[in-house]
C-alpha cells in the first residue's frame, strides 16, 4: 500500500479560520496579495477621476478640495499601501523561504502579526481619507499638515504609522531568515539575485522606517498639543520635517525598485537560456543602491532653501547612485546578448520594466542637475519621472513576476495569449498616459492643479487616453489569472525549465514546502542553451495551442 501523498500547502484546511491564524509563508503571502489587489483598484479609481478630470481644462468633474483629496488618496494608497508592500510581502514572503531551501521563514508568527498591523494600518488611512479626506498631498508637508489643514491628517498618519511597523516586521523576517535557515553548500554568492535584493530592501525597511514612524508622530503631536517642532509659529523648523521625511523616502524609492529588479534578473535569464552576466557586479549592484540610496535624500529639497554647498553634494551623490542602477541595466543586456530568447508574458513584462525604469532613471538625472531643477520642481516632469520609476518599474515587474511564480504558487497554466496583450497595453498604455506629462512639465504646467491654461489641453487628452489602455492592461490579468484557478491546465513542477530551488519542490507546494531535502545544482544559473531542461520554458503556451 502506496504512502498518501502529502497536500499542498492550499489543501491544509479550507476553513476560513485555518487562513487568518495560519503561518505558513505561502498562505501569508497569499492574504498580503488579496489586501494588496483590493488597495491598488481602490487607488487606481482615485486615479481614473484625476484623469477624468484634467481631461478639459476647466475644473469642471470635482471641487478644487475634492481634487487635493483624491491625489492625496491616490498617493498614500499607492505608494504605502501597494507600492512598498507589494512585491517583498506577496512574492518576497512566498518564494524566500523556497530559494534557499527552507521550511518557513524564521519567524513564522511575527509574519502573520505583520500582515494584520498591514491590514489595520489599511483600514485606519482609507477610513481618514474617504470618511473625512486629506488635502495635504501624501508627503504632507508642514507646516500645513502639522497646523493648518482641517481635514484627517492625524488619522492618516496614525494609520500609516501602523502600517510602517508592517514593514520593519517583515525586513526584520527576512534577515533573520537569509542569516540563519539556508539550506547546507547556499553560500552567499550561490543566493539567488531575487534574495540580494530582497536582503537589501529589508536592511532599509528596518532602518529608515523608524524614521518615517517618529516623523509622523511629531507632526500628529504638533497637531494635537501645538508642540513646536515644524511649524515656525512656535518656534519650529519646516525644513526638518523635509529632511526627516526624505530621509526615509527616498530610500523608500528603493524599497519600491530593489525588488523589482530581483524579479527581472530571475525572469530574463530563464528567458534567454542563458546564465546572469556578471552575478556578482550584479549583487554589489544592488548593495551599492542601498548604501547610497541614504545619502541622496537632500536632492528633493533643491528649491527648499538648503544651502548651495549641501546642494551640491546631494547633486553628485544623485549622479553617483545612477552607476549601480546602470550597471544592472547593461548587465541585463548582456545576458540577452546571443540568447535563445523566448518572448513568455513574464518575458514581455521584464523587459518593458527594463525600458521604463531607464527611461525614469535617465529623467532622474534631469531633475539632479541644479539648474534643471529650479524649473522643473513641482511641474508635471516630476510626475512623469516618478511614475516611470514605480509605476513602470515596479507594477511592471511585479506583474512579470506574477505571471512567472504563479504556476509554482498556483499550479495552474494562465491563458498566454491574453498575458501577452495585456502585456503589451500596460507597456503602451503606460507610456501614452506619462511620456506627454514630461512635455506638460517642459512646458511649465504645475502640478497638484484641477484647473489649468487651454494650451495645456491636448497633452492632457493624450495622458487621459493611455489611462484607459493602461487600466485594460491592469483588469485583464485580474480576469484572466482568476479564471485559470479554475479551468487553468496543471501547470508541472517547473513549466518554464527554470533553476533554483523553489523549481524543485511541487506545485502548488507541500505545507513544509519540500517532501525531500532540495538538493543545490552545480551552478546556480547554470543554464543551458537550446531546449529548457524539465520542460519546455513555452509550456504555458503550448498548453494553449494544444486546446
Amino acid at each position: 500500500m502506496t504512502a498518501e501523498r502529502p497536500t499542498s500547502y492550499l489543501d491544509d484546511g479550507l476553513s476560513l479560520r485555518s487562513w487568518l491564524t495560519s503561518t505558513d509563508h505561502k498562505r501569508i503571502a497569499i492574504l498580503y496579495a488579496i489586501g494588496i489587489t483590493g488597495f491598488f483598484f481602490i487607488g487606481g479609481a482615485a486615479a481614473t477621476l484625476i484623469r477624468l478630470e484634467l481631461a478639459t481644462p476647466a475644473g469642471d468633474l470635482v471641487s478644487h478640495d475634492t481634487y487635493n483629496k483624491l491625489f492625496t488618496a491616490h498617493g498614500v494608497i499607492m505608494v504605502w499601501l501597494f507600492l512598498i508592500p507589494s512585491i517583498p510581502s506577496v512574492l518576497g514572503n512566498f518564494l524566500i523561504p523556497l530559494m534557499i531551501g527552507a521550511k518557513d521563514l524564521a519567524l513564522p508568527r511575527l509574519n502573520l502579526a505583520s500582515w494584520y498591523l498591514y491590514m489595520a494600518g489599511g483600514a485606519i488611512t482609507l477610513a481618514a481619507l474617504f470618511l473625512g479626506g486629506v488635502d495635504t498631498g501624501w508627503t504632507f508637508y508642514t507646516p500645513y499638515a502639522s497646523m493648518f489643514s482641517n481635514t484627517w491628517v492625524s488619522v492618516t498618519l496614525v494609520g500609516v504609522f501602523v502600517v510602517g511597523f508592517s514593514s520593519i516586521l517583515t525586513g526584520l523576517n527576512f534577515i533573520v531568515t537569509v542569516h540563519t535557515l539556508r539550506v547546507p553548500g547556499l553560500a552567499w554568492f550561490k543566493l539567488p539575485l531575487f534574495v540580494w535584493a530582497h536582503y537589501a530592501t529589508a536592511i532599509i525597511l528596518v532602518l529608515a522606517t523608524p524614521v518615517l514612524a517618529i516623523t509622523v508622530l511629531l507632526v500628529v503631536a504638533e497637531r494635537l498639543f501645538q508642540v513646536g517642532v515644524f511649524d515656525p509659529a512656535h518656534g519650529g523648523d519646516p525644513l526638518l520635517f523635509q529632511h526627516l521625511f526624505w530621509f526615509y523616502s527616498h530610500p523608500a524609492v528603493y524599497i519600491m525598485i530593489l525588488p523589482a529588479m530581483g524579479v527581472v534578473s530571475e525572469i530574463i535569464p530563464c528567458f534567454a537560456r542563458r546564465p546572469i552576466f556578471g552575478y556578482r557586479f550584479m549583487a554589489y549592484a544592488i548593495l551599492g543602491i542601498a548604501s547610497i540610496g541614504f545619502l541622496v535624500w537632500g536632492h528633493h529639497m533643491f528649491v527648499s532653501g538648503q544651502s548651495p554647498a549641501a546642494s551640491l553634494v546631494f547633486s553628485l551623490l544623485s549622479f553617483l547612485v545612477a552607476i549601480p542602477s546602470a550597471i544592472k541595466v547593461f548587465n541585463w543586456t548582456a545576458t540577452l546578448y546571443r540568447g535563445s530568447i523566448r518572448f513568455g508574458a513574464p518575458m514581455l513584462y521584464a523587459l518593458g520594466f527594463v525600458g521604463l525604469f531607464t527611461v525614469g532613471g535617465l529623467t532622474g538625472l534631469f531633475v539632479a542637475t541644479l539648474t534643471l531643477d529650479v524649473h522643473l520642481t513641482d511641474t508635471y516632469f516630476v510626475v512623469a519621472h516618478f511614475h516611470y520609476i514605480m509605476v513602470g518599474g515596479s507594477v511592471t515587474a511585479f506583474f512579470g513576476g506574477l505571471h512567472f511564480w504563479w504556476p509554482k504558487v498556483t499550479g495552474r497554466c494562465y491563458p498566454e495569449t491574453w498575458a501577452r496583450i495585456a502585456a503589451v497595453c500596460m507597456f503602451l498604455g503606460f507610456n501614452l498616459t506619462f511620456f506627454p506629462q514630461f512635455l506638460l512639465g517642459v512646458e511649465g504646467m504645475p502640478r497638484r492643479y484641477h484647473a489649468y491654461p487651454p494650451q495645456f489641453q491636448a497633452l492632457n487628452l493624450f495622458s487621459s487616453a493611455g489611462a484607459v489602455v493602461l487600466a485594460i492592461g491592469y483588469l485583464l490579468p485580474l480576469a484572466y489569472l482568476a479564471g485559470s484557478l479554475r479551468r487553468g491546465a496543471p501547470a508541472g513542477d517547473n513549466p518554464f525549465g527554470a533553476v533554483g530551488l523553489e523549481w524543485q519542490t511541487r506545485s502548488p507546494p507541500p505545507t513544509r514546502n519540500f517532501d525531500h531535502d532540495p538538493t543545490l545544482p552545480d551552478q546556480v544559473y547554470d543554464y543551458t542553451p537550446g531546449p529548457a531542461r524539465g520542460g519546455s520554458p513555452g509550456a504555458l503556451a503550448g498548453t494553449e495551442a494544444r486546446r
